[in-house]
Formats: structure tokens, C-alpha cells, sequence
């Protein structure tokens, strides 16, 4: 006598609809993760490009001058679309820092109300008229999407 045995396992359909949550889930999550690797970029280079602008503040305000400075006026930054630099301003000749014309990455362009001012020397401000600011955005390129630093004339930078 044969036994009739019911026969175990997964439908070709069951196996389908899984492959397909599946695919669904993860092309969800992947575009959430690139939204979300853009979206630290920008971060990133707008707290690269504040940290560098304390840096030259930190060094206004405490007075350090560079080797063959004798009098500091200051420290110089300058912002184009895709890059910065800082210098110190010594007796009206800026010197360099080591930090000239840092990129500010890929896929990300600055724009600047003011595109030059000095973090004035032993804590005198900025060189902007008092009252005005330097507002700086950054921009995503690929989304449209920005981040805004704003130095203001007293030197504080948010």
C-alpha cells in the first residue's frame, strides 16, 4: 500500500510575493539612505567651513602671529563658490597659514553676501561696518538644498 504524504514547502507564489516585499523594502531604504548621505554632506562641509572660520577667529582673538609676522592686523578669509582660504594680515601683507583654497567638496557651491572680510586682531571684530554681517550659504547642487553660516561684524560666527 502507498502512502499519500502531503507534500511540504513554498508555492512559487509565496515565494514571488516575498522576493517582491523584499525588493520594495530595500529600494525604499536605499533611497532613504542616499537622501540621507546628501543631506550629512552638506552638514559636514557647513561645519568644516565654521570650524575653519572659529580656527582663524581663535587665532584673531589670541593674537598669534605666524613666523615673520612682527605686527598682526588680522586674519583674512575669503570665500569663492568652490573654495576658501584663510591668511594672516601682518603689517597689511597677508601670509599664508596653510589653509589656502580649501575645497569646499564636491556637489556643493558657496555664495556670500561679502566675499572677503578679517577677523580683526586681539578681539576688535571683524573689518565689516557695524551692523552688517557676512551671510555664507552653502548649496546642494544635486537637491537644492542649504545650510547658512553667518559671521557678523562683532565676530561671532553662527
Amino acid at each position: 500500500m502507498a502512502k499519500n504524504s502531503p507534500l511540504s514547502g513554498y508555492t512559487f507564489v509565496e515565494i514571488l510575493v516575498a522576493a517582491l516585499i523584499m525588493g520594495v523594502t530595500l529600494s525604499l531604504g536605499a533611497a532613504g539612505f542616499r537622501e540621507f548621505s546628501r543631506r550629512q554632506l552638506l552638514v559636514s562641509a557647513a561645519r568644516s567651513l565654521q570650524g575653519d572660520l572659529r580656527l582663524a577667529q581663535g587665532y584673531a582673538l589670541s593674537g598669534k602671529k605666524p613666523a615673520g609676522c612682527s605686527v598682526l592686523d588680522g586674519y583674512r578669509v575669503t570665500i569663492s563658490s568652490s573654495s576658501y582660504s584663510l591668511k594672516a594680515v601682518c603689517a597689511k601683507t597677508a601670509k599664508s597659514i596653510n589653509k589656502d583654497n580649501l575645497p569646499i567638496v564636491d556637489g556643493i557651491t558657496a555664495s556670500t553676501t561679502r566675499d572677503t572680510f578679517t577677523f580683526k586682531a586681539l578681539g576688535q571684530g571683524t573689518d565689516m561696518d557695524e551692523g552688517s554681517s557676512s551671510v555664507i550659504t552653502l548649496t546642494q547642487t544635486a537637491t537644492g538644498k542649504t545650510q547658512t553660516i553667518i559671521v557678523y561684524a562683532s565676530g561671532e560666527i553662527k
